[in-house]
């Protein structure tokens, strides 16, 4: 998904997961006595607004489910109970370890207010999955567990997609160019401008990187595994695999970039979260 550099500014380390920017296109309609008429009949849609997801709700509540006891006078019995006030507390061994954190990771809204929210209880050595029935009121003022939580498995794992950057791009002027922007971008190496496209605007990343090494650059299209640029305006996608490394270690990374043709050399439009499809 793509996010264009002259609208925005992005993110530093993690992933860009970003959605593509939307184009807005305006219909422009015509004079005559016909399409006005067309413009009358055409009826009215009422946009209705989405319900409220409640899984920040969902998951103070399990946090202070896992870390209550059955003595309903403990912090984290009334925090359970203020969210769930019929749904039974645990009885905890002394010492049973408590979550380090709790994070949702799916809602799926039932129709009617009522939601199955997904939360994932991380421990020091594992990770917990719970599924939690919640109702959310229909002015979104209050909300309730609807029942205990259920202990579920970790979704399943799929087997990663074929990548559609089959281009291998050499050392050449393509390489050059996204070696240089890279080095500008993470390290401070040299100006992030000059190697945008007209119009492009874009701040390097702060704190910038010690190093940055380019491992790999390949492609979408066969165009980018000639040597010389092309004709003005010709357009490529490339993933660029970076190794970078700062004062806290060493960080793989993956950036997809769509270069742009012009003038003999090429230039960086746009910038995304790397090994998008």
């Amino acid at each position: 998904m793509h996010r264009r550099i002259q609208l925005g500014r992005l993110a530093v380390w993690a992933a860009l997961a970003t959605g593509p920017l939307a184009l807005l296109v305006s219909a422009w309609p015509s004079a005559d006595a016909s399409t006005a008429a067309a413009a009358r009949q055409t009826p009215r849609t009422t946009r209705v607004a989405p319900e409220a997801d409640p899984a920040g709700y969902a998951a103070e509540f399990v946090d202070a489910w896992l870390r209550s006891t059955d003595d309903v006078a403990s912090p984290a019995a009334e925090r359970a109970r203020s969210l769930a006030p019929d749904v039974a507390l645990p009885s905890r061994r002394d010492g049973a370890p408590a979550p380090r954190r709790v994070t949702p990771v799916r809602s799926v809204p039932r129709g009617g207010g009522a939601w199955s929210v997904t939360v994932a209880a991380v421990y020091e050595r594992t990770v917990r999955y719970f599924a939690v029935p919640v109702v959310v009121s229909s002015d979104e003022s209050a909300v309730v567990m609807a029942a205990a939580p259920a202990l579920v498995p970790a979704p399943g794992r799929l087997p990663v997609p074929a990548s559609p950057y089959g281009v291998a791009v050499e050392d050449g002027p393509l390489a050059g160019a996204v070696r240089g922007f890279l080095a500008a971008y993470l390290a401070g190496r040299g100006e992030v401008g000059r190697y945008l496209a007209p119009g492009g605007r874009l701040s390097a990343v702060s704190p910038a990187a010690a190093s940055v090494a380019v491992r790999e650059v390949s492609a979408r299209e066969r165009e980018a595994a000639g040597g010389s640029v092309p004709e003005a305006g010709t357009r490529i996608h490339v993933l660029a695999r970076v190794e970078v490394r700062d004062g806290w270690g060493r960080w793989p990374l993956a950036y997809e970039l769509t270069l742009v043709a012009r003038g003999g050399r090429w230039e960086i439009s746009a910038i995304a979260a790397g090994g998008e499809r």
